[in-house]
């Protein structure tokens, strides 16, 4: 089971999957990665488990717990692992639900045209107007549509102090877009600037 947690828990900590279920009857573990990223678990010898919300709620389980892991592997599209404390299958299902949390530092670096999902959001993505740059949104979220990574943003504009204000529609509801994540259409990425230069029109 996770150990108790302490003072050390890093501030970097992202979440990257859950536990599905039992796997077999030796205390493994399946994992659902959140993304496609799911070799960030593979190369990780600690993870941080959360309680799901039912049981951290009664204030035990809420915090991020740390647990080494003796044995990982790719099993289809999810993983299954081995984790110290878990001897048996219904330890294992007592798992089940629990988020799967790892430092952002332990990641792999990634090649030059590639970046994990959880780096882009908060980035600001613009467009373009009359060849002059202008504000898009802020990403919110990376989905997957299965054949490349879509960003989800929130749509954003500069307000009179130069600050970014959500846009919403007649409804109070909140404007959002889907915009491909592909060099067609997001032609550079600034990481450090937390920016986005796209193609996609401003107005839609």
């Amino acid at each position: 089971m996770p150990e108790t947690p302490g003072s050390d828990t890093p501030g970097d900590l992202v979440e990257l999957g859950r536990v599905a279920s039992a796997y077999g009857v030796k205390g493994w573990v399946k994992i659902q990665p959140y993304s496609s990223h799911a070799e960030v678990l593979l190369d990780t010898a600690t993870w941080w488990l959360k309680a799901p919300a039912p049981l951290a709620r009664t204030g035990a389980l809420s915090s991020l717990s740390p647990v080494k892991v003796l044995a990982c592997r790719a099993h289809g599209a999810s993983v299954v692992a081995s984790l110290d404390g878990v001897a048996d299958r219904n330890g294992a299902e007592s798992l089940k639900g629990w988020g799967i949390w790892v430092s952002r530092s332990a990641f792999p670096s990634s090649d030059p045209d590639e970046y994990y999902w959880v780096d882009l959001i908060g980035c600001q993505l613009w467009g373009e107007r009359e060849g002059v740059p202008e504000l898009i949104g802020t990403v919110a979220e990376v989905l997957d549509n299965g054949a490349h990574a879509v960003l989800r943003v929130a749509r954003m504009a500069a307000g009179p102090g130069g600050e970014s204000v959500a846009l919403e529609d007649s409804r109070g509801r909140a404007l959002e877009v889907l915009v491909p994540f592909v060099a067609a259409h997001v032609h550079h990425v600034d990481l450090a600037a937390r920016r986005l230069d796209s193609d996609w029109p401003v107005d839609f």
